[in-house]
């Protein structure tokens, strides 16, 4: 999927023409507009995610499209970008996007639905803030030397997208509720780079803690070649066992959730979390095979999705 013109970074030299050179092709959208084409978006990008949030109330659930149809955009903000783009002119979209956010510049559709999301729930930006940091830290670094550093750049670029959905979910207003659905996110993009070893580096990026790739005897060369050896084997495993480990300690926060969201953020926990069975049902084989579940795979996991729902307990 591509984005409309108006909103296409790399269509046009959106950055350094006027706000009304933006939207020269464009018919301003209606709210209604505005947030189909974040379920759009939605649909199209993150099939375990829509899934997963069919189970919320209308009003909930566009909330989060639009929302994730933000992170979206800034995430495409860079791994979109030409191969012959140069950092400083990405370094400088990202800023003329982050201008255009805080100014809630509603002539963008997603922005516009971002904006009645926000003040229907109360949705705060700071977080928006750190995932366009972390956006940053994709163009300014390629390696992480430690876990500390890796679980840094997992918390910009994923558990923001938790604290942004967290009010629309609803829950108790402890801050501790945030903490688990920041371990949640950190789970979840971990597990996106376990499934993804191969396709990032193929960008130049190798997210795996360089001191944990020495740990276990494996290097960037057998990255590049593809090679699947015993090292990469437990390399793997230790990493899947400290995702599983952050998914078990999320798990409280879920029933500190209001009921209508307690549901989708169990779906999306252990669908998201079944991807790890995948790695190893292919034994680690990432770089040949996408590592998925099918629309079945999500089907037959529903009851206990339901189940687990029930009788989740308050930490």
């Amino acid at each position: 999927m591509t984005w409309p013109r108006a909103l296409d970074p790399f269509e046009g030299d959106v950055l350094h023409a006027p706000t009304t050179d933006v939207y020269a092709d464009a018919v301003l959208p209606t709210l209604a507009d505005a947030y189909e084409a974040c379920r759009l978006v939605t649909r199209y990008h993150a099939h375990a995610f829509y899934f997963s949030i069919r189970f919320l109330p209308p009003e909930k659930r566009r909330a989060i499209w639009a929302i994730y149809a933000v992170c979206r955009y800034s995430d495409d903000l860079v791994d979109r970008a030409p191969a012959t783009a140069a950092p400083a002119d990405l370094l400088a979209r990202i800023d003329w996007w982050e201008g255009r956010l805080r100014v809630m510049d509603t002539g963008l559709p997603i922005i516009r639905a971002f904006a009645d999301a926000r003040t229907r729930f109360g949705i705060p930006t700071q977080p928006v803030w750190d995932l366009l940091d972390g956006m940053r830290m994709d163009l300014t670094r390629a390696r992480y030397a430690t876990w500390e550093e890796l679980g840094r750049y997992c918390y910009c670029v994923a558990s923001t997208i938790g604290l942004l959905c967290t009010p629309v979910l609803g829950y108790d207003g402890a801050a501790e509720t945030l903490a688990y659905a920041a371990n949640l996110g950190i789970a979840m993009q971990l597990t996106n780079i376990l499934r993804d070893v191969g396709a990032d580096a193929a960008m130049g990026r190798i997210y795996l803690p360089q001191d944990e790739l020495a740990a276990f005897g494996y290097d960037e060369e057998k990255i590049a070649a593809g090679i699947v050896d015993d090292a990469f084997r437990r390399l793997m495993a230790f990493q899947i066992a400290r995702a599983r480990a952050l998914y078990h300690e999320s798990v409280p926060g879920i029933a500190r959730l209001h009921r209508t969201g307690q549901l989708p953020v169990q779906a999306a926990a252990i669908l998201y979390g079944g991807i790890l069975g995948r790695i190893e049902a292919i034994d680690y084989h990432v770089y040949t095979h996408r590592a998925a579940l099918t629309t079945w795979d999500k089907i037959v996991r529903l009851p206990t999705i339901w189940w687990q729902t029930r009788t989740l307990t308050r930490a």
